[in-house]
């Protein structure tokens, strides 16, 4: 598994209640921009419609050696590929107030094909955004301290 991007603002901005991997419907110049990385997941999010899941606001860059280099298509929606129970799953889990479906990581499998890690989020508040920057740096500083005490 070969990881092209993470959404690193997701796990900052959402608590992650569950994850769901998805194909993506894409164009082979968008496969060619992904594997040079160029894409940014920030601010996307997925969404369904007509019971059928969509990813919105994800920028694929066009590839730059593209016989059509359109930048209007790089914020396309795109068409998630689910099976119709997870989808059917979702639709019950969305219906909740306050839950959204987040994009988490963007990578090829071992095929070479391009899925993506959806997931299922709780958006956290001003406080329980500053309540987990305090956990990070207490257990930064504790285990700091440990390695002093080990080495020390």
């Amino acid at each position: 598994m070969k990881i092209i991007t993470n959404n690193k603002k997701a796990f900052f901005d959402y608590q992650v209640l569950d994850t769901l991997e998805a194909g993506i419907v894409l164009t082979g110049d968008e496969v060619k921009s992904l594997r040079a990385g160029n894409v940014n997941l920030v601010g996307s999010f997925a969404t369904i419609h007509n019971n059928e899941l969509f990813l919105l606001n994800c920028h694929i860059s066009p590839y730059a050696q593209a016989y059509k280099k359109d930048d209007l298509d790089s914020k396309k929606t795109r068409k998630l590929l689910v099976k119709r129970r997870e989808i059917e799953r979702l639709v019950g889990d969305v219906s909740c107030k306050g839950v959204t479906l987040v994009p988490l990581k963007l990578y090829f499998n071992e095929r070479g094909r391009v899925k993506v890690q959806i997931g299922l989020c709780k958006h956290r508040n001003a406080a329980g955004k500053k309540n987990l920057l305090k956990e990070r740096d207490i257990k930064r500083e504790t285990s700091r301290e440990m390695k002093d005490y080990r080495t020390g």
